[in-house]
């Protein structure tokens, strides 16, 4: 069974990943490596050693210590109210969201974060 902390950085390369637009592929030929290793820790099934998670950082253009963000308060957590999923990061579709709202114009981008805004307060 995976670590925790594995699966935690897994993530969070997942995640850094989806952001900028870069394939499993693309990650794995900027490090030196096969992209099925990538596929590996993104899962958390292998272990990232330091000088690798240094070179994926750098690949990623984010400081090593962002792998490592939120790790203290990772653990799921519901009220039942809440309909968000309890692993953000790991939803596509919430990543694909994000990166398309970073593509629209900032003046756009505003009108459109407070029409979010009233629609969630309404529903």
């Amino acid at each position: 069974m995976p670590h925790p902390v594995d699966v935690h950085v897994g993530k969070r390369i997942r995640h850094r990943r989806w952001l900028v637009g870069m394939t499993q592929q693309q990650l794995a030929e900027s490090v030196g490596i096969k992209f099925q290793q990538i596929q590996k820790y993104e899962t958390g099934a292998n272990r990232v050693s330091a000088s690798r998670l240094w070179d994926i950082a750098d690949a990623l253009d984010v400081e090593v210590s962002f792998f490592f963000e939120g790790l203290e308060n990772d653990a799921p957590k519901s009220d039942g109210g809440d309909k968000m999923p309890a692993d953000l990061l790991g939803d596509k579709e919430a990543l694909d969201l994000v990166r398309s709202y970073y593509a629209i114009p900032e003046n756009q981008r505003r009108r459109l974060f407070d029409l979010a805004r009233v629609l969630s307060d309404v529903a």
